[in-house]
């Protein structure tokens, strides 16, 4: 009997250290699950229908497919606020460029390219100019506001030309006529942006540079790069995010991407990436965004007004900032 549990002992070890290390994913999941049968519980017709889920998943990744890129950003110890308008910002881009050219496909790397732009300046103000990000960010969500108002007049842009090209299928067509195309982007995303969290030199010094700053900068890495890298990647997120909205209703509204800061921030802090940097997970952000998703439906479907909403992503965001915060002073 002895032998046997010297022998299991190890193991035991072993999974109770798999479980501290991959607490945040457990936690996260154990949370959807949770949800999900209370939904289940309260309005079974809704939540046992393929339908509901099919809503999820061409829903969840416009705001999820800036969500996953965020959480580097605020691994890093920043924020940023200004991504609803980047995606404006980024399609108005494209209105320039079709009208001028019409090609939609140089219209859509335009909108990219402006999405990038967008999001190098907001690294360059907040780490070469030493602006603090909120502050920043918030300054740059007006002025990109208003750069998409000064150059569109207000007006929106049909976008049916899109439906002609490849473009259209590939990003928002449905895959063996159930799978949104947006949804396997999402995946898409998660997984480039995990590689490189996971898997590479760059994540490392992510989360060596929200942890410690001075420590980051002695043991060699370009912080000024690294914090200017995740700005550009939301940008890039926020820009493609907000073609993929666009093309989906086949028209671009200059005030495209108001309404998306909330879910968009109650997915990363949801996810475990902690407010004060240094620890997150995107696979926790990918998990929480599609319960923020289910969210809305779910408070339809129990016989809620729509209003309750923004109650509780605003809710999830303060007690999973609170808990970061309580969790953080007992750390020290």
């Amino acid at each position: 009997m002895s032998g046997e549990q010297v022998s299991l002992s190890p193991r035991r070890g072993g999974l109770a250290r798999r479980m501290r290390k991959y607490s945040l994913q457990i936690g996260i999941v154990g949370v959807a699950f949770f949800i999900w049968v209370l939904f289940l519980i309260g309005s079974p017709r809704t939540f046992l229908r393929r339908d509901i889920y099919a809503a999820f998943m061409s829903s969840t990744p416009y705001f999820a497919l800036m969500a996953i890129p965020l959480t580097l950003v605020i691994i890093a110890g920043e924020i940023d606020l200004s991504f609803p308008s980047i995606m404006a910002f980024g399609m108005t881009a494209f209105d320039v460029v079709f009208l001028t050219t019409h090609s939609v496909w140089l219209g859509f790397l335009a909108c990219l390219a402006a999405g990038v732009l967008a999001g190098w300046l907001n690294g360059i103000i907040v780490v070469k100019i030493g602006v603090p990000s909120l502050v920043a960010t918030i300054g740059t969500q007006f002025f990109w506001r208003g750069v998409v108002m000064v150059v569109t007049n207000g007006q929106g842009l049909g976008l049916t030309p899109v439906r002609e090209t490849f473009l259209y299928p590939l990003l928002v067509g449905r895959i063996g006529g159930f799978f949104p195309a947006q949804f396997l982007w999402t995946i898409a995303f998660a997984l480039v942006v995990w590689f490189f969290l996971n898997r590479h030199r760059f994540g490392a010094h992510v989360y060596l540079t929200g942890d410690n700053l001075e420590s980051a900068r002695l043991m060699g890495v370009n912080v000024h790069r690294t914090k200017i890298l995740t700005f550009a990647a939301v940008g890039f997120a926020a820009a493609f995010a907000g073609f993929v909205v666009s093309e989906d209703v086949l028209f671009f509204w200059p005030t495209l991407g108001e309404g998306y800061m909330l879910n968009t921030l109650a997915s990363v802090y949801l996810g475990g990436t902690s407010v004060f940097g240094g620890t997150g997970t995107v696979f926790g952000t990918f998990v929480a965004s599609f319960i923020i998703g289910a969210i809305n439906a779910g408070i339809v479907a129990a016989g809620l007004t729509g209003f309750w909403t923004n109650v509780i992503y605003g809710l999830i965001v303060v007690t999973s900032v609170s808990l970061q915060t309580v969790v953080s002073r007992r750390m020290r």
